[in-house]
């Protein structure tokens, strides 16, 4: 692969990219790094006042930013739709499969829709927003969907006849299973790309293991205390904060030598470090598996991104 400085990313005027849950975490350094490129940067987010703030944050890091807001609720349907919508038919470089939830109550929480929480908002929102922005997305020359899995689904497993885990809840189990199925859906998607003849590329990344300890403050998104940092010291011989965190996804949208069906995550163990190309291995790697989790994610929202995609 190509030399890749972090710190040097090729600039990117007149494209544009979305980020959802661009407005906080791992999902805002992704955004402020592409808003950096001079591209435009589309905050999707559920809360206004917090995509403002981010907008405001990435303002005075990055002058003449090109930063706004659409309102997207992954976990409500009709959000993603009108999402979609908002966008318009101007050109889209880029999605970036961000936004995420996870939970940490013993109590299962639903949607409006009875879908277990993480999943609808992890999986199947993504999946969904993917459905309604693949014509556009197919419509721009070398676009992206760069889709952020964890390092965490790696050793999970998926069982397909309770992929919302009625059964047997524990959230962080629920968590993981989400974003295998998440990964396995960016695969998957590469997959029917490639058979539909397109130019857009699907590519999965993962942030390793980040902390807001160990991350620089940005206000007014995030202030950590002098005790919080002085805390995270010890993890950052094993972590990192989550400005490094968003690396691999900046990469996988920015780097011309990245190709569609592609695992990128850090390169120390996995966990912190530069961005860097992994192997695909084991559950994530399992064709058939992919293929069975799409169907089943079609199965659930009604919809089905390949019907677009040619």
């Amino acid at each position: 692969m190509a030399s890749w400085d972090v710190r040097r990313l090729p600039r990117a005027e007149g494209r544009r990219f979305l980020v959802t849950g661009g407005n906080a975490g791992i999902g805002y350094f992704v955004a402020e790094q592409l808003a950096g490129t001079g591209a435009t940067v589309v905050l999707g987010s559920r809360d206004a006042a917090k995509a403002e703030a981010a907008r405001a944050a990435i303002g005075a890091r990055v002058p003449g930013a090109r930063v706004r807001h659409i309102r997207l609720d992954l976990a409500d349907p009709s959000s993603i739709k009108a999402a979609a919508d908002a966008l318009g038919r101007e050109r889209l470089d880029a999605v970036v499969c961000n936004a995420g939830v996870l939970l940490d109550q013993p109590r299962r929480r639903v949607t409006e829709d009875l879908a277990e929480l993480m999943f609808a908002t992890n999986h199947l929102g993504h999946f969904a927003l993917i459905h309604w922005l693949a014509p556009l997305l197919t419509a721009t020359p070398a676009s992206r969907v760069v889709t952020t899995g964890s390092f965490t689904a790696k050793s999970e497993s998926l069982d397909l006849d309770d992929l919302q885990s009625a059964r047997d809840y524990r959230p962080k189990r629920a968590y993981a299973r989400s974003k295998l199925a998440q990964m396995l859906f960016g695969f998957e998607l590469d997959r029917r790309l490639r058979a539909a003849g397109s130019t857009t590329l699907s590519v999965v990344t993962h942030p390793g293991g980040a902390l807001d300890s160990l991350t620089p403050a940005r206000p007014p998104v995030h202030l950590p205390t002098t005790g919080e940092r002085l805390r995270g010291l010890p993890a950052g011989l094993l972590l990192q904060g989550k400005e490094a965190a968003a690396w691999p996804a900046v990469r996988a949208v920015l780097d011309p030598s990245v190709r569609g069906g592609q695992l990128w995550g850090p390169r120390v163990l996995g966990i912190r470090g530069l961005p860097a190309l992994e192997p695909v291995r084991g559950h994530l790697a399992d064709a058939e598996l992919a293929a069975r989790v799409w169907a089943a994610s079609s199965a659930l929202t009604g919809l089905d991104p390949s019907s677009h995609l040619g």
